[in-house]
C-alpha cells in the first residue's frame, strides 16, 4: 500500500462523501484563484489613527512629540477590543512608571548632583541601578508585561533629555503624548459603522474544504472575525463528519459558544463543557449483529462509543496497515481512548467504522444492503484521502444526520432562520468552490452585519 501521508483524525478531509456531490442550482461562491492578501481593517485603522495624531498635534499648536502619540496608537490598534484595552493599560502603566522614576532621577541630578560633570559616573550608575526598582514596581503591580515600556520611557527621559534646558517639561510631554495616542487608538479601534446585527440567524458551516483549505487550522483573519462576531452575539457553529476531538484540535483558537454538530450529525457536542448534549446511537443488540456480520466477511471494525462524555473506540486485531496507522497516530490523543476488546454488554455505539481496499469496501456495502441492514441503519462509504486505494465505510443510526441535528439546534435557540455553508452542491445555502479559507467568514459577516440603510426584510431561507 502506498501512503500519501499520515491520516489526520481518521476521517476524510472532505466534510461529505465525494459520491454525494451533485450539480444543482445552489449559490456558488467563486472559482479557484490565486492572489495577494487583501488589505485588512487593522491596517486601514492604523493609517487613520496615525493621521489623527497629526491632526491633534496641529490643534495643540505643534506642541509635544507626535512620534510618541503615534507609537502608542499603533500599539493599541489590535484585532479585538478586549486586547486593545489590555494593551492600552499596559502602555499606560509602563509610561507612568517610567516617567515617575525618570522624574526622580532628574530631581536627584538637579538638586543633589547639580548637573556636575564630575559626577557623570555616579549618574550612570544611578540610572542603571534604577532599572531594578522599575521592573520590581511592575511586578508589585502584577503588570510584568509593562516592564519593557517602563524601562523605555525611563531611559528616553534620563539618557536623551536629562541635559535639556527643561527636562521636567519633557517628562510631562512624554506622558501627555502617550496618553493622547492611547485615547486615539482606543477610539479608532472601537469604531464601527452603524449596523443591525442579525441575531435571529443561525450560521452553520462545514469544516474541510469550507472553512479549512490549507493545512488544518483557520487563517488569522477567519479566527479574528469569527471571535469578534461570536463575542458580539452571532449564532455560529460547525457541522462536520469529524469527531469532536478532531474538530477541537482544528478550532481551538475559536471561542465557539454554541454546541457543534459532529460525527456527520450523530452527536451534538458542547466544547466548553466537554459534554455530549444529544446523541443518536445504535442499540447494543443491533451493534452486535452488525459487527458480527462485518467480521464474518473478514473485516475488522472500529466501534465508537460515548462513555461518560468520553469517546471510547473498541477494536480487535487489525487486518491492514491503514487500520494500524490510524490507531498508532491517534492512540496518544487525550480526546480518544482505544481499547483492544469486544464491546461491553449493554453499551450502544455511536457509529461503526471500517477501512479497507476500495473494492472490498464496495463489496461489503453491497453485502450489508442485501442483508437488509441498510433499511434500519445509515450506511455511507467514500474514498480515503490519506491512503491511496483505500475507502471508509461508516454506519450510523438511521436518524443520525446533519439536517436532523440542525433542526434540533435551531429549535433550541429559537432562531428564525438557518444559513448553511458547505462544499457539496445541493445541500447548503452557500456552496463553496473557491480555494479561499476566508470566504465563508466574509459571507457570514456580510449577512450578520447589515448596514442600517439596507436592512432586508426577514424571509425564510431553505436548507
Amino acid at each position: 500500500m502506498k501512503k500519501l501521508n499520515k491520516p489526520k483524525f481518521g476521517v476524510p478531509k472532505n466534510d461529505m462523501p465525494k459520491a454525494a456531490i451533485s450539480k444543482t442550482g445552489t449559490p456558488k461562491i467563486g472559482l479557484p484563484k490565486m492572489g495577494l492578501p487583501k488589505i485588512g481593517m487593522r491596517m486601514i485603522k492604523s493609517g487613520i489613527a496615525v493621521f489623527l495624531c497629526y491632526l491633534v498635534y496641529l490643534l495643540r499648536g505643534r506642541q509635544g512629540a507626535v512620534f510618541y502619540s503615534q507609537l502608542a496608537v499603533l500599539w493599541c490598534i489590535q484585532p479585538y477590543v478586549e486586547t486593545s484595552l489590555k494593551k492600552a493599560l499596559q502602555r499606560t502603566i509602563g509610561t507612568l512608571t517610567g516617567a515617575f522614576f525618570g522624574l526622580l532621577v532628574i530631581l536627584i541630578n538637579f538638586y543633589v548632583l547639580q548637573n556636575n560633570p564630575r559626577y557623570d559616573l555616579l549618574q550612570y550608575a544611578m540610572i542603571s541601578l534604577m532599572i531594578i526598582p522599575i521592573i520590581y514596581t511592575t511586578v508589585l503591580l502584577r503588570k510584568q508585561d509593562a516592564s519593557y515600556f517602563s524601562c523605555v520611557v525611563f531611559l528616553s527621559i534620563v539618557v536623551i533629555h536629562i541635559e535639556d534646558g527643561n527636562p521636567f517639561f519633557f517628562v510631562w510631554s512624554r506622558v501627555s503624548d502617550t496618553m493622547i495616542g492611547i485615547v486615539i487608538g482606543m477610539l479608532v479601534n472601537a469604531f464601527h459603522l452603524p449596523h443591525k446585527k442579525r441575531r435571529d440567524l443561525l450560521f452553520i458551516s462545514g469544516l474541510d474544504d469550507t472553512l479549512l483549505f490549507t493545512g488544518d487550522h483557520l487563517s488569522a483573519y477567519s479566527k479574528v472575525e469569527l471571535n469578534q462576531m461570536i463575542h458580539d452575539g452571532a449564532h455560529i457553529t460547525i457541522a462536520t463528519m469529524r469527531t469532536p476531538a478532531s474538530l477541537i484540535e482544528s478550532m481551538q483558537e475559536v471561542h465557539l459558544k454554541l454546541p457543534v454538530i459532529a460525527m456527520d450529525g450523530a452527536v451534538l457536542y458542547d466544547i466548553s463543557r466537554k459534554q455530549y448534549l444529544k446523541v443518536y446511537t445504535i442499540s447494543y443488540e443491533k451493534t452486535c449483529r452488525t459487527v458480527d456480520f462485518i467480521r464474518a466477511q473478514g473485516f475488522q471494525c472500529f466501534i465508537n462509543v460515548i462513555l461518560e462524555d468520553m469517546l471510547v473506540i473498541y477494536h480487535q486485531d487489525f487486518q491492514n496497515p491503514a487500520e494500524q496507522e490510524i490507531h498508532d497516530s491517534l492512540y496518544a490523543s487525550p480526546y480518544r481512548n482505544y481499547l483492544y476488546r469486544d464491546l461491553p454488554e449493554g453499551l450502544s455505539s455511536v457509529y461503526l467504522m471500517v477501512i479497507d481496499r476500495t473494492e472490498r469496501i464496495l463489496a461489503l456495502a453491497q453485502e450489508l444492503e442485501q442483508n437488509g441492514l441498510k433499511q434500519s441503519l445509515r450506511i455511507i462509504s467514500y474514498p480515503s484521502t490519506d491512503f491511496d486505494g483505500y475507502s471508509y465505510l461508516k454506519i450510523y443510526n438511521k436518524n443520525a444526520s446533519k439536517e436532523n441535528m440542525i433542526h434540533y439546534l435551531q429549535a433550541s435557540l429559537n432562531c428564525t432562520q438557518t444559513i448553511t455553508f458547505g462544499s457539496v452542491d445541493g445541500k447548503y445555502n452557500y456552496t463553496i468552490h473557491k480555494n479561499d479559507p476566508d470566504l465563508v467568514v466574509k459571507q457570514i459577516k456580510k449577512l450578520y452585519e447589515v448596514p442600517l440603510l439596507s436592512f432586508p426584510p426577514k424571509r425564510k431561507l431553505r436548507l
